[in-house]
């Protein structure tokens, strides 16, 4: 496309590229987000965060034993607006920490299905789940089950449901 050559040309781009650019950035915040972060041991509660859009995931832990460990966390929304979803997952497989507790939390979506692993598919090895009896599920929570819960944990995954808007 051409530069603007006259003032009323130049206006239109002016109105143009500022609506472009609104566009634009808000496209890049629906796009799936992928971050970094270390689970720390040591007996204290910790939380790492993300948000998309209307939407956050937290993932609320408390481990003992090793060193840091890096984790990621992904969070993505379908190309409908009707789904979001969230996992934590340590990108080696297996955990070598125990895990006092954990909780995953989503804001502003309902979960549909989750799931808590004991190892990480990695390398040819296979996701492993925990039994349903070690974690529970909520509207808006996967979290530990106190007293059944086994300590190990490498992955977590939830898929939520958006609200819709009825027009």
């Amino acid at each position: 496309m051409a530069a603007p050559s006259g003032r009323s040309d130049r206006r239109l781009w002016a109105a143009l590229v500022p609506a472009a650019l609104l566009c634009l950035a808000a496209r890049a915040a629906e796009e799936p987000s992928t971050a970094d972060f270390d689970v720390r041991p040591g007996g204290e509660v910790h939380s790492f965060s993300r948000s998309l859009g209307d939407y956050t995931c937290t993932f609320t832990y408390s481990a003992q034993g090793g060193t840091n460990e890096q984790w990621q966390m992904n969070i993505g929304v379908s190309e409908d607006n009707l789904l979001f979803s969230c996992s934590v997952w340590r990108p080696q497989g297996k955990s070598y920490l125990f895990f006092t507790q954990f909780k995953a939390e989503v804001k502003g979506a309902k979960i549909e299905y989750a799931m808590a692993y004991s190892q990480a598919a990695v390398g040819g090895q296979s996701d492993i789940p925990l039994k349903q009896e070690e974690f529970e599920i909520t509207e808006t929570t996967v979290s530990h089950r106190e007293g059944k819960f086994r300590f190990e944990l490498s992955k977590l995954m939830i898929v939520a449901k958006t609200p819709r808007d009825e027009l």
